[in-house]
């Protein structure tokens, strides 16, 4: 049986909106091809973690408090964590883990938390708490070449710039900055994005993008059969019809 071997990252500390339920998706519909996933956790204090082992590197969304409690820990990891990236490991990173793999992430207190620097783009905190980039939103991303609608939930005060190479551009709602056209950071083995829910649930034919990425690392082509997709299609439809007509 095929395996992808997945490493979450901070799943104790990063679990805005049901975050941690993009790993069950991508295990669920995984299996149904038999495809067996290894799900393995690294979280603070967490000691010679072998990050080039795993096909799947998974960061979900937390608050300020969360990203300085764990940023120490991640430069530790710095190194580890580029070679991955450099060697075809696919990145999912949400919300704070978007933030935290970029230059540095500034909150409303001038607070200024180190990012990886694995990425270009920067994230600054509005000012005014109470203005956020907060509600349902549905970008228009390129997936294989052909360009899919994808829904979420997003809830960040954070203002994203530089992101030369996006997710997708924005249908509905607000994206890396207040109203901006632009949403995430995409290349060829990472998607960072805004958008909570968990993501993977609202969005099957992305989940089912990361896991060929994933299953064909060691040069294989496998044959991603159809799910039975009807109930999460007809959620979809219905509110894309509340959301955009």
């Amino acid at each position: 049986m095929r395996e992808i071997r997945i490493l979450h990252m901070y799943s104790d500390m990063l679990d805005l909106y049901g975050d941690n339920g993009n790993i069950e998706v991508l295990s669920y519909r995984a299996k149904a091809r038999g495809i067996e996933t290894v799900v393995e956790h690294h979280s603070v204090g967490t000691k010679d973690t072998d990050f080039l082992k795993y096909d799947l590197i998974y960061l979900g969304g937390g608050a300020d408090y969360e990203q300085q409690l764990l940023a120490n820990d991640l430069q530790s990891c710095h190194d580890e964590i580029i070679k991955a990236y450099d060697n075809g490991t696919f990145f999912l990173l949400i919300c704070g883990g978007y933030q935290l793999m970029g230059e540095y992430y500034k909150d409303s207190n001038d607070e200024v938390i180190k990012g990886l620097g694995m990425f270009p783009y920067h994230t600054v905190a509005s000012v005014n708490k109470n203005k956020r980039c907060i509600g349902n939103i549905i970008i228009e991303a390129e997936l294989n070449g052909e360009k899919s609608k994808i829904i979420g939930f997003e809830n960040h005060g954070g203002q994203t710039s530089r992101t030369d190479k996006t997710f997708g551009r924005v249908i509905f709602g607000n994206g890396n900055r207040f109203e901006s056209d632009d949403e995430g950071y995409f290349d060829k083995n990472v998607i960072a994005t805004y958008l909570h829910g968990p993501l993977l649930s609202k969005n099957p034919e992305l989940a089912d993008y990361i896991i060929k990425y994933c299953a064909e690392r060691g040069g294989d082509t496998i044959e991603m059969n159809p799910l039975d997709d009807t109930l999460e299609q007809k959620a979809r439809e219905i509110l894309f019809g509340r959301l955009i007509g």
